[in-house]
């Protein structure tokens, strides 16, 4: 009699010692934000609001604005103002975009995958957080350099017609930066809350809903250091770099510092979190 035996089961690769380079792992996330249909809904909307929005601000200055009054660098003001209004609301709009962009893979598993093609977690993070931020950087620019056409033909100048242009394109370069530290500030939250809703909800509380409250006291007596903490909250901080430099309060060096450490202690937080907990 024949005995026939069965082959054993094959062992699984471990590739010990092996990882993806990090250029891969930037184009897989790159795929993957890229191929949500909420990420381009997002910019849709972002455009949308961007665009229209600086055209009414611009429309309403110009009501009230005395043509014979006007100096180039009055009108460079007007230009930057309009255009940069909007991220008072677009700001929402990039914190849900990086928040989506981590809870949707809890939300389907696909962090699985992710975690098992490249198990250093820390990579996965940086990844995201790059192609989050730089795909937010990059859009703002281009939508906020289109806003200022209609912006400036309503103003009836031209978009970098001042005697200094770092009136309009410094503002215009700080704004996108702040979309994409917004955007991050998303993103951490989704590695610490894991829920697209709590994510989201977490961002529009810090970018939102907290300025406000800082705002309700009063700047002088007892409880004038909430008044003065509610500076350093990334709106705050992002309305500083934004603004043209007659009308700035805190320093812009400052402001920058405030972002960047709002960047910082976001992402520490979510590696943190990511490293302790099963995906």
């Amino acid at each position: 009699m024949t005995t026939v035996t069965a082959p054993a089961p094959a062992r699984a690769r471990i590739n010990d010692g092996v990882h993806l380079t990090f250029g891969r792992v930037l184009r897989s996330e790159a795929i993957k934000l890229l191929t949500l249909r909420s990420t381009w809904w997002s910019i849709i909307v972002v455009a949308i609001l961007s665009l229209g929005l600086a055209a009414i601000v611009a429309a309403s200055m110009n009501s009230f604005m005395d043509p014979s009054a006007r100096t180039a660098d009055d009108l460079a003001r007007s230009v930057a103002s309009a255009v940069l209004a909007p991220i008072q609301f677009t700001m929402l709009l990039a914190g849900a975009l990086g928040a989506i962009a981590v809870t949707g893979e809890y939300s389907t598993g696909m962090i699985h995958s992710t975690l098992a093609a490249e198990p250093r977690r820390g990579v996965v993070l940086a990844a995201k957080a790059i192609v989050v931020a730089v795909l937010l950087a990059v859009l703002s620019l281009v939508v906020f350099a289109l806003s200022t056409i209609p912006v400036a033909a309503i103003l009836d100048t031209t978009p970098f017609s001042a005697a200094d242009p770092g009136m309009v394109v410094l503002p215009i370069l700080y704004g996108s930066l702040a979309m994409a530290v917004f955007a991050i500030i998303g993103l951490s939250f989704g590695f610490i809350l894991r829920s697209g809703p709590g994510a989201i909800a977490a961002t529009v509380g810090l970018l939102f809903v907290l300025p406000i409250i800082g705002s309700i006291f009063p700047s002088e007596g007892a409880w004038s250091w909430l008044h003065d903490a509610a500076q350093y909250l990334p709106m705050f901080a992002a309305q500083v770099v934004t603004s043209p430099p007659a009308e700035i309060g805190m320093s812009i060096p400052i402001a920058l510092l405030t972002l960047g450490c709002w960047v910082v202690a976001g992402l520490l937080s979510g590696w943190a979190v990511l490293r302790s907990r099963d995906a």
